[in-house]
């Protein structure tokens, strides 16, 4: 259900974007799309830093035949330092074109084979190719005393979803690094700023994408690996990290294709595999799009494709591929093949004595998400009332409700072990395409329609599974004790218990959620406020809402903005938001976290609002509770 769902919400967006596409007729058309695709870009990524001193040194530097190694430090913010190698070819004329190379998830980042491999290609072909570390990888580990927090994609999903806490986009970070690795290629004088090139293969393929769509500068650009369509992803249930997922995206009506857009009529290859998970149609298409808006630029030439054979990575193949067109554009090198290649130890390469920025005072990502959440807190506005109830509606995108949801009574199961033998299992539509599972508990059988009568109900709003805490939670057995007069539901959210996901995770769905400018915080409560207004409707007018760990969190805020909702109880609730964000480890999926809430308010605020509804906390869990599943 839920995959279908997004699925169907992917392809509205790529339909919105190919009609844009469609309408333009003219080169003036084709150029103010140009210019729309870029402040829209702008939007995904939101304000960059303020540019500071760059403070390059070079540490070291390693001779070789033809080229010469450089190994650079640099800060891409105050205190935050990227580490780099640049690759200068030895008796050559200058100036000469330069090319920054984005890595792809590799653990040792710039000493990758295949990066190396591109580089030291580049350097023997007569370009000067500065290789830079991605955050979470080779010498800039965030996480290295984080016990399960492995390189490259471990690092990068654990720090992107905390950084959307305090309003931030892991993604911008790892593009302003980008940015910056351009600023300082610039200062070396055997740089032609005429011909300045981006490259980079699956992770790097994401960068090289984003930066063509965010800095003018570049003149040629050829991502390798990455580029296909968000409905393709989708389709195929390709996860992807949060950097290559830009808030806000498919609400935007961007797809890849629009930041290779963004740089046209720059020449730029897009470059695939055949055997690749990022799909070749939706590589194809992609090109077939950019084609069009090339043709009307009159640059048709300017956009080229290349898929070589065999499996995802920047093979030599596409190596070659990405020569060939560099020196189409510079006229450097008529070679058509890569040269020979001797690679480096990874030690050989490192910027820093014993190979982490850390022992050179970098400050850890995790330090600046912390300071910033600070901040926030110190300036923030205590919300309470309905100034509360609509900051919280608005940071969770809520939809406006019009009708009563519709149901399904679903088929009965006997023998679940549930505290009353009998009970009716309803399928509620909270939207279309969208059911919450919802359990009415009874001491006679039910087939049909939940009984009235009673004015006040219990609705308990499960953790990971309603059909499993129903049997399993004792909170569950003490509230129906307690009330013994109150008619009892128990309700699965999207994406939790009978809608799970395959693979158990509902990361998928929340970074897409954030892409469409829907939290999927915000959906699942929306389930919730649709499951409430279905008792409303059943006669039931006041309700003792209770959500246990992951849903405390969309009971919380449904308890807020229903004024049926008389009693909360709240069990396994996260502390804060705060608590969250400046925590250098945590244990909450990316599901129940809020883009940007800290900027307005935080979880605290809600459960003071909450104290006129006999608000009841149980066993808070902190940023990593030790019993969570």
């Amino acid at each position: 259900m839920v995959q279908e769902y997004f699925v169907a919400q992917v392809r509205q967006s790529e339909r919105a974007s190919l009609r844009a596409l469609a309408a333009l007729k003219t080169k003036s058309d084709a150029e103010a799309h140009v210019r729309a695709l870029r402040d829209k870009i702008r939007l995904c990524f939101g304000p960059f830093p303020e540019k500071t001193p760059l403070n390059a040194r070079i540490t070291g530097a390693v001779e070789r035949d033809r080229y010469r190694i450089e190994k650079v430090i640099f800060e891409s913010r105050p205190g935050f330092l990227v580490t780099a190698n640049l690759y200068i070819p030895k008796e050559r004329r200058l100036p000469l074109p330069g090319v920054v190379g984005a890595c792809g998830h590799t653990t040792n980042g710039k000493a990758g084979d295949t990066y190396q491999s591109f580089a030291q290609g580049l350097a023997r072909l007569g370009y000067i190719c500065l290789l830079f570390d991605p955050i979470g990888q080779g010498e800039r580990l965030q996480y290295a005393s984080v016990t399960g927090i492995g390189p490259g994609t471990g690092e990068h999903q654990y720090a992107g979803a905390q950084q959307f806490l305090v309003g931030e986009f892991l993604g911008a970070w790892r593009a302003w690094d980008g940015i910056r690795a351009l600023d300082y290629l610039l200062t070396r004088p055997e740089v032609d700023p005429r011909h300045i090139g981006v490259t980079g293969n699956s992770g790097g393929g994401t960068m090289t994408t984003w930066l063509c769509g965010l800095d003018r500068r570049w003149t040629m650009a050829a991502p390798s690996c990455f580029v296909t369509t968000f409905r393709r992803n989708m389709e195929n249930e390709l996860p992807a990290d949060p950097e290559q997922c830009p808030p806000n995206a498919l609400a935007l009506g961007l797809d890849h294709a629009d930041f290779i857009a963004a740089m046209a009529p720059k020449p730029v290859i897009l470059l695939g595999k055949e055997k690749d998970y990022f799909d070749a149609r939706g590589l194809e298409e992609a090109h077939a799009r950019l084609k069009r808006l090339y043709t009307l630029l009159g640059a048709a030439d300017n956009i080229g494709l290349y898929i070589g054979p065999g499996y995802h990575g920047f093979t030599k193949e596409n190596r070659e591929g990405m020569y060939r067109w560099f020196n189409r554009i510079t006229g450097i090198s008529d070679a058509q093949s890569e040269p020979e290649l001797v690679l480096e130890k990874d030690e050989t390469l490192q910027c820093t004595p014993h190979g982490q920025v850390s022992e050179v005072n970098s400050q850890p990502l995790y330090a600046f998400r912390r300071s910033k959440s600070e901040a926030l807190a110190k300036k923030r506005a205590t919300l309470a009332g309905e100034a509360l109830a609509g900051m919280v509606s608005k940071k969770l995108r809520l939809p406006a409700r019009k009708d009563t949801a519709d149901y399904r009574i679903l088929r009965p199961i006997r023998g679940r072990g549930f505290p009353k033998k009998e009970f009716a299992t309803y399928a509620v539509e909270t939207e279309p395409g969208i059911q919450a599972i919802v359990y009415r508990l009874s001491d006679d059988p039910l087939f049909s329609r939940p009984p009235r009568g009673q004015k006040r109900a219990i609705l308990y709003v499960s953790h990971q599974s309603a059909d499993t805490e129903l049997r399993d939670e004792p909170l569950i057995r003490e509230a129906m004790g307690a009330e013994p007069g109150s008619a009892f539901f128990a309700c699965d959210t999207r994406g939790i218990g009978e809608s799970q996901s395959n693979t158990g995770s509902d990361y998928f769905y929340a970074i897409h959620s954030i892409m469409l400018d829907r939290p999927y915080a915000g959906q699942r409560t929306h389930d919730v406020l649709a499951v409430l207004d279905w008792l409303k409707a059943q006669g039931h007018s006041e309700v003792h809402l209770i959500g246990r760990g992951w849903g405390a969190i969309p009971a919380a805020f449904a308890a807020l903005l229903t004024p049926g909702v008389v009693q909360v109880t709240l069990k396994n609730a996260p502390v804060s938001y705060s608590a969250i964000a400046q925590s250098e480890t945590y244990r909450w999926p990316l599901a129940l976290l809020v883009p940007g809430v800290l900027e307005q308010f935080d979880l605290p605020d809600c459960y003071r609002a909450l104290e006129s509804k006999r608000i009841r906390q149980i066993d808070p869990w902190g940023p990593k509770p030790v019993h969570a599943n």
